[in-house]
């Protein structure tokens, strides 16, 4: 069984790396630093690598052991967490090909099984939820700091609760969460409620560029480097702003596009409401994700991007 190998790689391994995909989100972090405390907790040389994360996640315990490039050249055991395709693992993709051992825990619907031993359940709505099976197997007592990090990784990925695929099992486990101490509304408002003034006036930009297309049913917005530049932006700044289309009634599919700060072009936002596979159309665009919610890039000007994309999603329309 795969988390038999999981276990063996892990209690055997004295240097570990944790890596995750580009840009993390609540889950990638909250994921990371969950692994990384319960890793330390069973006296392991392990260190968390991961750029351009969001300032919102500093309160997370271990946030500031997080750092920007390894310490060695090869690993006894890299961890990949969050992430469906080693290529999102961006600039840190030699670290984990180098290791001598790779694990990857995941919840993508599109997952290349790029590790050794892959443990992937596309149905958990979070990674973080995966991992306390993980931990479990492990015989690691899910602490106050670990439930912390476990549950903003289950809070951001479930939307706080609403998305599809939160389960019965999820609501058990955040209250054995509470019952340890965790402050599930504190959690909530810090990764949910509070934004930056920078976030907010972002937001204000791409609300009043919104357009919509096919009687509605499409909602269209974007954002470029000189916006962000005007406003000093945070480095999160765009996050949260394809979510105010899908919010719209009527609108099935939410388009946000993101000009790329270090290279051409626009990174592309998805999300959809009932029916449309929007991990689908993302294949068409070098990315993926979840059926509700995915992304990908695409290196052309504003105006043809904006025509690609939305000729893509016309065909997901009923």
């Amino acid at each position: 069984m795969t988390i038999d190998n999981i276990k063996e790689e892990i209690f055997k391994a004295d240097s570990i790396i944790i890596l995750t995909h580009e840009m993390p989100d609540g889950d990638a972090i909250g994921s990371s630093l969950a692994m990384y405390n319960a890793l330390k907790s069973l006296g392991k040389d392990v260190e968390i690598v991961m750029a351009n994360n969001s300032d919102i996640f500093n309160f997370l315990p271990g946030a500031s052991q997080i750092k920007s490039q390894g310490t060695k050249k090869i690993y006894d055991l890299a961890i990949a967490l969050d992430c469906g395709d080693i290529k999102r693992l961006n600039g840190y993709t030699e670290y984990f090909q180098d290791a001598n051992a790779t694990i990857q825990i995941d919840h993508h619907e599109i997952n290349t099984m790029f590790a050794e031993y892959n443990f992937v359940n596309p149905t958990a709505p979070a990674c973080a939820q995966i991992l306390i099976t993980v931990l479990e197997e492990l015989g690691i007592k899910i602490t106050k700091e670990i439930g912390t990090c476990l549950l903003t990784g289950i809070i951001t990925d479930t939307g706080g609760f609403k998305y599809q695929g939160v389960t019965a099992e999820t609501f058990e486990f955040v209250a054995e969460l509470l019952n340890i101490g965790v402050n599930v509304s504190n959690i909530y408002k810090r990764v949910l409620q509070v934004i930056s003034r920078s976030k907010f006036e972002l937001r204000k930009i791409a609300i009043n560029r919104l357009e919509f297309y096919e009687d509605g049913k499409i909602a269209f917005t974007y954002t470029t480097r000189e916006d962000e530049e005007k406003i000093n932006a945070s480095i999160d700044a765009h996050e949260g702003i394809v979510e105010i289309g899908r919010d719209i009634e009527g609108v099935e599919i939410s388009v946000f596009l993101r000009e790329n700060i270090e290279r051409d072009g626009y990174k592309i936002s998805l999300r959809s409401n009932d029916y449309v596979n929007v991990a689908d159309i993302c294949l068409m665009f070098n990315g993926g994700g979840h059926i509700r919610a995915a992304g990908g890039n695409i290196k052309l000007p504003l105006e043809e991007a904006k025509l690609r994309i939305l000729d893509e999603c016309r065909k997901y329309l009923k």
